[in-house]
């Protein structure tokens, strides 16, 4: 059997997880670059049995997974990936497997987001490295007004932080539990009233068909000129282009982003060049606890799957 370990962009799959026994029964070629182009990718992944893919980096849609015949087990980290065709995998024969996750990791870099924008940590480390000295004045927090989109189990720990800041935290979600809301210490609003009152808004909400761009320009419009929006979910919740032209008019006060539309996002993606933000490469997930449970349990996937007794079996 051919495994293939893709986008392990900092090369490190084989030294958070002990491989050992997989390589006893497999040959594991590692991916360290990113395959955007479908006839790449495809010509790459021909001779191999199985793939373990990390997140959302690669999508396996019906068309890729037609192109790749000998592909008998995809292995996904996490256990729900949009970008693959669970139909189409099911329809060829082709095994889906996921793997738990590490839930504080994105929590610890949303609240890392949100007090780098706040107090604009990024622009002065930069000017302390050039000569300067305290160029910007910080946006307390304590008293503030918190706005979770999205009171799930990431979305609940983010808005215990909050609390311990001393920040009134507010939450709306499409289905939202308003009794769940209140257990944790969370007032239950609108959406209109989330968006309007909030100085802080962070997204924690699963991207659908439904749900995208779930924060547009009317959202936008709601917030308060110097309120902030960070988002650690995914990038297709945010109407990108009304979001730029928020931030270049200067209408809401920041924004924060981890994650794109397409990822990585090309050198001329307007956010690269729009002021007032805070932007990294969907590092929300990528810590070493989190990345050894990915790998642990995919060379797990990995070794049930060659003894005939597949688990944590992903199905549409």
């Amino acid at each position: 059997m051919r495994i293939a370990v893709l986008d392990d962009y900092q090369n490190v799959a084989l030294t958070m997880a002990d491989w050992t026994k997989v390589q006893e029964r497999a040959e594991v070629t590692v991916f360290d670059e990113h395959y955007a182009d479908t006839d790449a990718l495809v010509e790459a992944l021909e001779p191999f049995d199985a793939v373990v893919a990390m997140r959302e980096r690669t999508p396996f849609d019906a068309d890729r997974l037609g192109r790749l015949p000998r592909l008998k087990l995809l292995v996904t980290t996490g256990m729900a990936n949009a970008s693959i065709d669970l139909d189409a995998a099911a329809a060829r024969g082709v095994t889906v497997c996921g793997t738990r996750s590490s839930t504080p990791a994105t929590v610890e870099m949303t609240w890392a987001l949100i007090l780098s924008l706040v107090r604009h940590i990024p622009s002065e480390d930069l000017g302390m490295r050039v000569g300067g000295w305290q160029q910007t004045v910080g946006f307390g927090l304590a008293g503030r007004t918190l706005g979770v989109v999205g009171l799930g189990r990431l979305g609940t720990k983010v808005a215990g932080i909050g609390a311990a800041f001393g920040m009134e935290v507010l939450a709306w979600s499409q289905h939202l539990d308003a009794e769940h809301a209140r257990t944790v210490g969370v007032v239950p609003v609108t959406r209109e009233e989330l968006f309007s009152r909030a100085d802080v808004v962070t997204i924690h909400y699963k991207l659908s068909a439904r749900s995208e761009g779930l924060v547009g320009a009317a959202e936008l419009a709601l917030m308060k000129p110097g309120a902030f929006l960070v988002n650690t979910s995914r990038g297709p919740l945010v109407d990108t282009g009304a979001l730029v032209a928020a931030l270049e008019d200067q209408r809401i006060g920041g924004a924060a982003i981890d994650v794109y539309e397409v990822e990585p996002p090309p050198a001329d993606h307007p956010l690269r060049a729009a002021p007032h933000t805070v932007l990294s490469p969907h590092l929300g997930y990528v810590t070493d606890t989190g990345y050894r449970v990915f790998y642990g349990d995919a060379v797990e996937d990995v070794l049930a799957y060659l003894d005939g007794a597949p688990t944590r079996v992903l199905t549409a």
